[in-house]
């Protein structure tokens, strides 16, 4: 038995490499496909990349998220002036709508069951997605090897052992579903290799709430306060669009009576996001590396809100 397992490993692992070699990082944009994680081996994850031109083994890099469009290409594409002002190496993930739905993108795999079939309505000439919580049920799926999460770490080694990079850590932006992502991603599991983390114009929020049931709070998901202090310690930035507000049309808004709660406009979801958590953390005597940033004059636009993140991420101070 301890034979076979052991082969089997041996063979994983040669795959993995084998897989790995076929693929190369050059000058400019580009593309390749890596697989899913132990949930998703038949699935492919497609990496859109720029490398700036002045790349060396000593340049960051940003893994970028796109929203529920799962257009990576245009996200890569929107990073590439600041890629070059400020030589920094992105990579874009594309996880196909196919074979990741909403529980396995925006929730990043942590449910399992979930059934869309029944309590989700469309409110026609609007953004609004109503889902009826009595009628959808899900269960929260306990393995962790399961979440998207793992992929962030594993594609970074991947990148920065075809790049002989020097670089221990990377950066991140999530825009949207994208964002959603992310700060489920500081909140949930914080022992990764990520650095700054910015979670741009999320459409829901998963508080820190052992009252309220996830994905809206962590009740019965096993994440204790305890747990939560290494979450509090991620450079989480919520970085939101000040006209990302309840008149905002772009992009769909997921509304139910839990959520309702959370805000109307995608940024006062966000201010209470940081609000509750921040409050969270002061009352259990956490410390809180969270931070709150607003951008003036745009709203649910990917373009407007990567220039920023840009500036912000790299600009020297």
């Amino acid at each position: 038995m301890k034979h076979k397992i052991f082969m089997l490993i041996v063979c994983t692992l040669v795959t993995q490499l084998a897989f790995a070699q076929n693929i190369s990082i050059n000058e400019g944009s580009g593309f390749f496909r890596v697989k899913g994680n132990e949930n998703h081996e038949k699935d492919s994850i497609t990496v859109f990349y720029h490398q700036p031109k002045k790349f060396t083994k000593n340049s960051k890099h940003l893994i970028v998220l796109p929203g529920a469009g799962r257009n990576a290409n245009d996200y890569r594409d929107s990073w590439i002036e600041i890629s070059e002002k400020y030589n920094v190496l992105i990579i874009a993930l594309s996880y196909p709508e196919k074979t990741y739905d909403y529980g396995n993108y925006h929730l990043a795999g942590t449910v399992k069951d979930l059934d869309f079939s029944r309590g989700v309505s469309f409110k026609k000439g609007t953004n609004q997605v109503h889902i009826n919580e009595d009628v959808i049920k899900f269960n929260f799926n306990e393995n962790k090897k399961d979440w998207i999460f793992t992929d962030f770490d594993r594609i970074f080694k991947l990148v920065k052992r075809i790049t002989k990079s020097n670089q221990k850590t990377y950066d991140m932006f999530g825009h949207s579903a994208g964002g959603q992502i992310l700060h489920r991603f500081a909140l949930l599991y914080p022992n990764s290799k990520a650095d700054k983390i910015l979670a741009s114009n999320a459409g829901t929020y998963t508080f820190p709430d052992h009252e309220t049931k996830f994905p809206f709070g962590i009740k019965n998901t096993g994440i204790s306060t305890k747990w939560l202090k290494n979450s509090f310690k991620k450079n989480l930035i919520l970085f939101l669009g000040e006209l990302d507000n309840k008149t905002e049309t772009r992009g769909r808004m997921l509304r139910s009576k839990t959520v309702d709660k959370q805000g109307v406009g995608r940024i006062d979801r966000g201010r209470n996001f940081y609000k509750f958590s921040k409050t969270f953390a002061n009352k259990t005597k956490i410390n809180f590396s969270w931070k709150l940033v607003e951008i003036p004059n745009v709203g649910h636009d990917y373009k407007q809100m990567a220039k920023a993140a840009g500036e912000y991420l790299y600009i020297e101070r």
